[in-house]
């Protein structure tokens, strides 16, 4: 989670808004109302504001567990595969693939993206949204990560398409709960990328991809058909989809685990 997490933070920098500028470092209370000031020019609700940021407070764990993680993978893919892909996650994946097969196929015939691609991301993810979506509240990681001046830009875009999530109802604020950068749902996506690939495919209204399996899944193949895939085509290593898997994750290592764990799913 944490790899895709630092991936996807270079995507995201294409959905900053360049004209956020409220000042770094300093004082975090004059920060978050300088932003807050920012956030209602764009067109966000003072009530929303109030909400996601009223009382937000810095966390210096998120600051910690950041400058941990600016390594690459140090394991072999043999090894990092070995943690992953286990028989119990390919049996329940296989699972996953009979139980949605319907919702799969109607996925692939819009988006051009196989089940197994869709359902070895989601397992690896979040485990099929059973497992781990991050337990932390996402306005006080993007604040604090925000008022951290190494990338101050990048998160206050992150912050700003986090309120929008909000104002558009698509999720709660009880909802926003998160990873270690703010991502959201059953499979990871940051609040840019959030507002830029999410599908309402369950047709409600809104995109809700902490609940909605639809949505997750259809978002997801969104995000990658958006970004260049090539619907019947090769997705291992050294084709045309093994590198448009890179805007889901950059990491050789992890696209070769989906790749992998694809293949198994569909018992090859």
């Amino acid at each position: 989670m944490t790899m895709r997490a630092l991936a996807v933070l270079v995507v995201s920098l294409l959905f900053s808004n360049p004209s956020f500028a409220a000042r770094c470092g300093g004082d975090f209370n004059a920060f978050v109302a300088s932003f807050s000031n920012e956030a209602a020019a764009a067109g966000i609700s003072r009530g929303v504001i109030d909400q996601a940021l009223g009382g937000v407070t810095q966390d210096p764990a998120v600051l910690a567990f950041d400058r941990r993680q600016r390594g690459t993978f140090n394991k072999t893919f043999e090894q990092y595969v070995a943690t992953r892909v286990g028989p119990g996650r390919i049996k329940g994946g296989q699972a996953m693939l009979q139980r949605h097969a319907s919702l799969l196929s109607r996925i692939e015939r819009q988006f051009g993206v196989p089940p197994q691609i869709i359902v070895a991301i989601w397992g690896l993810e979040t485990d099929f949204g059973k497992g781990d979506m991050g337990k932390l509240p996402v306005f006080r990681v993007l604040a604090t990560m925000a008022h951290d001046c190494r990338r101050t830009e990048l998160f206050q875009g992150e912050l700003l398409a986090a309120l929008k999530i909000v104002q558009r109802g698509d999720l709660g604020l009880r909802d926003m709960i998160g990873a270690y950068a703010g991502e959201i749902g059953q499979t990871q996506f940051l609040p840019s990328s959030y507002i830029k690939y999410g599908v309402d495919f369950d047709g409600n209204g809104h995109v809700d991809l902490r609940h909605s399996v639809p949505d997750v899944l259809a978002s997801t193949a969104n995000l990658l058909k958006t970004n260049g895939w090539r619907a019947g085509g090769d997705y291992h290593e050294g084709s045309a989809n093994f590198d448009v898997m890179r805007e889901w994750n950059r990491a050789v290592i992890y696209r070769k685990t989906i790749a992998y764990f694809a293949d198994r799913l569909v018992g090859q």
